[in-house]
């Protein structure tokens, strides 16, 4: 008979990066795009998603985490799986003080960020949506 593991999935976006977290009863290994976290580069962007993790504490101990990121550029990947990761752990411990610890620290780690690139307008030079020609005064 095969027991059935419990699976919670949490989501997070930034700009384009769509990040999922899959997190499983398990011994603490954490996974972003099937790569250790240990070896995501550069330093610093693994610093940022590993804030999640240390404002977790010991529940980390006993979940394994799989993120799988999409879309978007470096930091914009690693924003979503910070707050992938966060909100899959608020959903796996079901309880209001990590919650609360999360908020606290920093809003972002549960709330994904709303802002988006602004589209091109029409009949502009294609360098971005409000750049206009340069003007020579004579």
């Amino acid at each position: 008979m095969v027991k059935k593991r419990k699976t919670v999935i949490g989501i997070g976006k930034r700009k384009k990066a769509v990040a999922r977290a899959n997190i499983s009863e398990g011994n603490g290994k954490v996974r972003i795009n099937s790569v250790p976290l240990d070896l995501i580069e550069p330093k610093y962007k693994r610093m940022r998603i590993k804030e999640a993790l240390l404002i977790a504490g010991d529940l980390i101990n006993s979940v394994n985490i799989s993120v799988i990121v999409r879309g978007g550029g470096c930091w914009g990947q690693a924003d979503a799986a910070r707050t992938a990761i966060s909100n899959g752990l608020v959903k796996w411990n079901k309880s209001n003080t990590l919650k609360k610890m999360y908020l606290k620290y920093d809003r972002s780690l549960l709330i994904s960020d709303a802002r988006r690139t602004e589209p091109h307008k029409p009949s502009r030079s294609s360098a971005g949506p409000r750049r206009s020609k340069q003007q020579s005064k004579r």
